[in-house]
């Protein structure tokens, strides 16, 4: 996983752990943010996907899936947060 400095002490600040940004990379839903970067979240879809791929973890990893990450070129996570609101679609 290629993490610039500041997502590395954002997730250790907001205690996100590497398996969640891992999944999130993997199988999270991805839209422009503008910019060339765009930003990652979980949507229903991906939620399934996790569901799939953990099997009996899935609910237990199902309450930790509120996050997002803000990815730029080669895939660099540039930060990474909780999600409080919806995504919102411009």
């Amino acid at each position: 996983m290629n993490m610039t400095h500041h997502a590395i002490t954002r997730r250790q600040q907001r205690a996100i752990p590497p398996l969640l940004i891992d999944l999130l990379l993997q199988f999270g839903k991805s839209e422009s943010a503008g910019s060339g970067v765009a930003k990652m979240f979980f949507d229903k879809q991906a939620r399934k996907r996790v569901a799939a791929y953990a099997g009996p973890l899935a609910q237990l990893l199902n309450a930790h899936l509120d996050l997002y990450a803000v990815v730029g070129e080669n895939n660099q996570v540039i930060t990474v947060g909780h999600r409080l609101e919806r995504i919102q679609r411009h």
